[in-house]
């Protein structure tokens, strides 16, 4: 009898219910709850030793790769808001639970001496940088480009452009041969949504910073590669400004018909961190639920 996994029916929902939340949204007002693998993912310390850090390592994505990264054997620093401080709270007891270090770094990452600090603060207290997760991100719907704000479009590129470049500016020099970047892109980049323009010029330039970095990077031993993710329910999905037939349609144009969850990604960048993708840099992962790049 096959133990395989229907990806169609697996996290099925009949649709998101509608609800709003202010940015950076929470977990404990998301409904449902998602699911970053606090209970399902079992590691095979395949990161046993290192040290990585996550940016937007409180939440959604960010939350489900440090729980797997630490269930891998790692050491964990994670970056959050202030304001997200709870959730932050829930993923370091999730990280030290199985025995590994956990480090949050409270701030915004739009301060380019913030960005700066975690990298020294993890390499003071970790002891070393050896993986380095770019994953933080700002998105808010827009009624039309001529509805956008000249200060919301700076907070998106702030966040989503300025902060990766301060932050791995900050983490190179301390990064050695068999260190790895791994850049949390979007299908935005190669599909972008009506009303989320600004966000999708942000992700197509991660795409653009993980090949101009990968070969600049590569002959010193330092693999660079991205995750494309599709339609992921995390906090900044109900925080984006949608209606409810957005959100109840939320992932429904995938091949699989569904959403995917965080837990569902952790997996990719476990290999683009582990010594199993030694010989891939300079590529854009899609966990995209069959939707094509």
């Amino acid at each position: 009898m096959s133990t395989s996994t229907d990806p169609t029916t697996a996290h099925r929902t009949e649709g998101f219910p509608a609800q709003q939340q202010e940015q950076p949204g929470t977990t404990d007002e998301t409904r449902p709850e998602p699911d970053h693998g606090e209970r399902t993912y079992r590691g095979s310390l395949r990161l046993s030793g290192r040290r990585a850090l996550i940016t937007g390592g409180d939440s959604g994505i960010g939350r489900a790769v440090a729980i797997a990264f630490a269930r891998e054997g790692a050491d964990v620093a994670l970056t959050h808001m202030p304001e997200e401080q709870e959730d932050a709270d829930d993923t370091v007891r999730w990280i030290t639970e199985g025995g590994t270090k956990a480090l949050p770094l409270a701030g915004d990452l739009r301060d380019e001496a913030f960005c700066a600090d975690i990298v020294t603060r993890t390499v003071d207290e970790l002891g070393g940088l050896d993986v380095l997760v770019l994953n933080a991100a700002y998105q808010k719907d827009r009624d039309g480009l001529e509805n956008l704000e000249t200060e919301e479009l700076d907070r998106v590129f702030r966040t989503n452009l300025y902060a990766p470049m301060f932050t791995a500016r900050a983490a190179i020099p301390h990064l050695k041969a068999g260190a790895s970047i791994i850049v949390t892109t979007s299908i935005q980049a190669f599909n972008p949504s009506p009303g989320l323009i600004d966000y999708a010029m942000t992700k197509a330039a991660h795409v653009a910073f993980v090949k101009a970095l990968a070969e600049e990077l590569g002959p010193r031993g330092i693999r660079v590669n991205g995750v494309a993710p599709g339609p992921i329910w995390t906090p900044l999905i109900p925080a984006t400004g949608w209606d409810a037939e957005r959100l109840a349609t939320f992932g429904k144009d995938t091949p699989l018909g569904r959403a995917g969850q965080p837990a569902e990604l952790a997996g990719a960048y476990v290999y683009l961190a582990s010594d199993d993708a030694t010989y891939t840099s300079g590529a854009i992962l899609p966990v995209t639920g069959g939707k094509g790049l």
